[in-house]
């Protein structure tokens, strides 16, 4: 039995409330379970330097987590001076995860920023983030669509993540913090919502894993997908 009691394809409970912040161009509350992110995405008129004059926008994203966000206060990275290689590995990979879905020739030379903030962690950070990442720059190309900033489709799939693991030697999905403390095998994959792979970051904690534990994991995981791309549709009305 898991500790949450749940079954091993059961996600924790999901929800996704789309335009929460007054200001931001587009914004969603994330929770997976006990883990909760407020994402954001703000539109700006500029570009990284080399990417000007080749008629593309882009896609970036940074994540953060309060100091409380876990069960002891870590301090803040601003005033540690710079950012873990975590908080760098993970804003990269939310960032990798958008473009894949974006058309960059069709949002023009313009940027969107999300920015990821972990207000509770309880395990599945990340693939919360992607999951509400995904929903935060869609509510922002729907306020540029109301200003006829954008003419044709921007985005070309959904994308949503989730964490699967070997758990007690048990193939389990969305792990919490309990679970993946504990895990023999640690696994995220982000996927889009036809199904296709954006990636798969898989680690053996303990033992090493099969080719077909790891066949397992993908087909929980893109049960799991199809749930979140579900629950990302009707936030979208």
């Amino acid at each position: 039995m898991r500790p949450s009691r749940r079954q091993p394809d059961e996600l924790r409970p999901v929800s996704l409330e789309r335009g929460v912040v007054k200001f931001a161009e587009g914004s969603c509350f994330v929770k997976f379970g006990e883990t909760h992110v407020l994402v954001t995405a703000t539109l700006e008129d500029r570009l990284p330097p080399w990417l000007k004059g080749q008629g593309r926008g882009w896609i970036t994203a940074e994540y953060g987590m309060l100091p409380r966000a876990t069960l002891e206060r870590t301090r803040r990275e601003a005033s540690a001076g710079k950012q873990t290689g975590r908080t760098v590995e993970i804003q990269r990979l939310i960032g990798r995860s958008l473009r894949a879905v974006v058309d960059l020739k069709a949002l023009g030379e313009r940027q969107i920023t999300v920015d990821c903030d972990v207000i509770q962690a309880d395990g599945g950070t990340r693939t919360a983030s992607i999951t509400g990442a995904w929903l935060a720059l869609y509510d922002c190309l729907a306020w540029m669509k109301t200003r006829d900033m954008i003419q044709t489709e921007v985005l070309r799939d959904h994308i949503a993540a989730i964490s699967c693991g070997v758990c007690g030697g048990v193939a389990v999905l969305d792990l919490d913090y309990a679970e993946d403390s504990q895990a023999e095998t640690d696994a995220n994959f982000v996927l889009t919502g036809s199904g296709n792979i954006v990636e798969v970051q898989a680690t053996a904690e303990k033992v090493p894993f099969s080719e077909e534990q790891l066949t397992t994991l993908l087909s929980l995981a893109r049960k799991g997908v199809t749930k979140l791309v579900d629950l990302q549709k009707m936030a979208c009305g």
